[in-house]
């Protein structure tokens, strides 16, 4: 049985994104006093006493051309109550009933979904005549809320309940490190490198608001899709589009600040990041920025060459890409790098195979008999050093974490190992065991057992 679904709808600025984030019971959307900050849907899981259901967080309702941004913000308000069970309308109790208000109420009164009627920012006696005001819209009795301080939301719970307190099937709980968990994919890149186009490409609808203005997409948006790979089994995906990343030195508004932080919080959540570049402009420094903050944090880091149908002098474009890439990462060789077109579709199945791909060798755990076996043959080829006439002696390797591949070396003096042989020793591990170029930490861990006389 599907989970409910509940949209919160409104004009902005009346506290949908503080609703969703109490309901959902984290800051997940942008919040900020200035209207229209949310401009995609973004949905988000909620429980409260018992019952499971799905919020749903929209933009601003506004009358505006639909060609206009405006306008394709309201497109995504509909596409929203068209999937839900119920919608909550909010309107603010300070500010009193406004035009807008009656319009939307007309728009809720012609579709055929339940509709709940809730006065946010209800706190103290000025809301109070606002609060019988909002009777006029023609819905039940308002209730009374303050999304911010968290009151009046039993009773609103209390009228959701008709609408999503439903047995649903228990299913067999998968585990998140199973290969048959949905690949968490965030896409990130700089602003216009048509992140949210190929998002709406793979899931062949426009879901999430795409033009040629510059720096649409606000929040970072986590949507459920599925893949059919080449074998014909169904693969289950959670991609995440992010807000554009330009350089920290020209991002001065508040806003931004905000929807770069939430974009950095979804690396921090990914398990393959595609960082995608546009072809049209090439590889640039903050490119490899954000590339090197990838694989700071661990995440499996894969590259996209988008808007390739419309590059010029592709094959020495992707050649001076490739050497860039390889000559500012080079603490990971051999990132992939893909060239794909969100316009056509071109490349995106080959994408998203890779992404996966990529999750198995991050998630890859070696035996330690294996291991040591490579350890050992390693240490013959090429022994360490003895900086200053002492002997480093290596003992024994194991791996103390996957997602990223993640060792420890134990042995004597092991801390003094120059960086040269570290690189080494992680090089050898990624070509012996295929981890390929996700990021594979080595911790070193000399003996301090003070009767160790090789110390």
């Amino acid at each position: 049985m599907p989970i409910p679904t509940v949209a919160i709808i409104g004009r902005p600025n009346v506290g949908k994104s503080t609703l969703f984030n109490r309901l959902v019971g984290k800051r997940l959307a942008l919040v900020d006093d200035q209207p229209g900050v949310t401009r995609d849907r973004r949905e988000g899981d909620a429980h409260l006493l018992g019952c499971d259901f799905r919020v749903i967080d929209t933009a601003g309702y506004e009358d505006e051309d639909p060609n206009t941004l405006p306008g394709r913000m309201r497109q995504q308000t509909q596409a929203a109550l068209a999937e839900a069970d119920v919608a909550l309308f909010l309107v603010d109790a300070r500010d009193g009933l406004t035009p807008l208000d009656e319009e939307i109420g007309r728009w809720l009164r012609a579709a055929d979904v339940p509709v709940i009627l809730a006065a946010n920012k209800a706190e103290g006696r000025i809301a109070a005549s606002s609060i019988y005001e909002a009777m006029a819209l023609g819905f039940d009795d308002p209730i009374a809320l303050s999304a911010e301080h968290g009151e009046g939301i039993a009773d609103l719970f209390e009228a959701l309940r008709p609408f999503i307190d439903r047995e649903d099937e228990e299913g067999e709980a998968i585990d998140a490190d199973s290969p048959d968990a949905p690949l968490k994919l965030a896409i990130v890149g700089r602003p216009n490198a048509g992140k949210s186009t190929l998002i709406n490409r793979l899931l062949g609808q426009d879901r999430l608001i795409t033009g040629p203005e510059a720096g649409i997409t606000r929040d970072s948006i986590a949507i459920e899709w599925q893949w059919t790979d080449a074998e014909g089994r169904v693969r289950p995906v959670r991609l995440i589009d992010t807000a554009g990343m330009r350089k920290r030195a020209k991002v001065q508004d508040k806003l931004e600040k905000l929807s770069v932080a939430d974009g950095l919080r979804a690396v921090d959540y990914a398990e393959v990041v595609v960082l995608l570049l546009d072809a049209t402009k090439g590889l640039e420094a903050q490119d490899l920025k954000i590339a090197d903050k990838v694989l700071q944090e661990g995440r499996a880091l894969v590259i996209a060459l988008n808007k390739w149908d419309v590059a010029e002098n592709a094959s020495s474009l992707f050649n001076g890409v490739k050497g860039a890439l390889d000559e500012g990462l080079a603490q990971v060789k051999g990132v992939p790098l893909l060239t794909v077109s969100a316009a056509t579709g071109k490349g995106l199945d080959v994408l998203i195979r890779v992404a996966f791909e990529t999750r198995e060798a991050w998630s890859r755990r070696v035996s330690t008999g294996a291991l040591n076996r490579w350890f050992e043959e390693a240490l013959e080829t090429n022994p360490p050093p003895a900086p200053g006439g002492k002997r480093i002696k290596p003992r024994y390797i194991t791996q103390n974490n996957t997602r990223p591949p993640s060792f420890v070396l134990f042995g004597t003096r092991v801390d003094l190992l120059p960086e040269s042989y570290r690189r080494y020793l992680v090089n050898g591990l990624r070509r012996h065991f295929d981890f390929g170029a996700v990021p594979v930490r080595l911790n070193l861990r000399a003996s301090k057992n003070p009767f160790d006389t090789d110390r």
